[in-house]
């Protein structure tokens, strides 16, 4: 175990990917049971829910950055916004 203690692993971090992980798991038993058809939606290209999730992502990592940087260290606002924003993707996407 001590080759991992470089990681700095804290309960947030663990958190992160544990819901990461549990996103991607959540998607492939949906994609088993109800198949994706891709639809296009404000960005006028074809996603599918895999896509929408990969934009949610990105998003919400910039919108963490952009908390960070202009506002305050202090992110559970910046995680409110960034679930609301992967909402809109979800649905309008």
């Amino acid at each position: 175990m001590s080759h991992f203690a470089w990681m700095a692993w804290t309960w947030q971090t663990a958190l992160f990917f544990g819901g990461i992980a549990t996103l991607l798991i959540s998607l492939t038993v949906l994609a088993l049971l109800r198949p994706e058809i891709e639809r296009v939606g404000v960005l006028r290209i074809p996603t599918t829910r895999g896509d929408r999730l990969f934009i949610s992502l990105l998003g919400s990592a910039f919108i963490h950055l952009a908390w960070l940087g202009l506002i305050s260290p202090d992110v559970w606002w910046a995680s409110g916004v960034s679930l609301i924003y992967a909402a809109a993707v979800f649905r309008w996407v």
